[in-house]
């Protein structure tokens, strides 16, 4: 699988969700199941567009159409450096086609465990103030 001619490694990205998206920075996590962990990060520098759900499954990424490019450059003014298309499930009944144009994009790998709900973060015993 690739992303803007970059290739992802081997694992199950099947699971995507949006981890946190500013001016700087849009952060995607890829993983096969998101609920404690994922393994693979993917960052985009300064996005311009973002078109596509918070959370999505089995992303199929493809290079973008001539009218996407055309598109983009009406709404930008010039050709974006990355340019990332793709059909994904995003919960409906038909596969939602997204885009996604940035300055950049660094793909990371490694895996990061999230907090478990109803479990502290901190050591020792929850103390029952109720």
């Amino acid at each position: 699988m690739e992303i803007a001619g970059r290739a992802l490694p081997e694992g199950s990205w099947w699971d995507w969700e949006v981890l946190g998206w500013d001016a700087g920075r849009l952060r995607l996590a890829a993983g096969h199941d998101l609920t404690y962990h994922h393994g693979l990060e993917v960052h985009f520098l300064s996005p311009a567009l973002v078109s596509c759900p918070f959370a999505f499954q089995d992303p199929v990424f493809r290079p973008p159409t001539a009218e996407e490019r055309a598109r983009l450059t009406r709404s930008l003014g010039e050709d974006p450096p990355v340019i990332v298309a793709f059909e994904a499930d995003g919960g409906g009944s038909e596969p939602v086609s997204c885009l996604i144009a940035a300055e950049g994009v660094e793909i990371r790998p490694g895996l990061v465990r999230r907090a478990v709900p109803g479990r502290p973060d901190w050591p020792g015993v929850h103390l029952v103030t109720d």
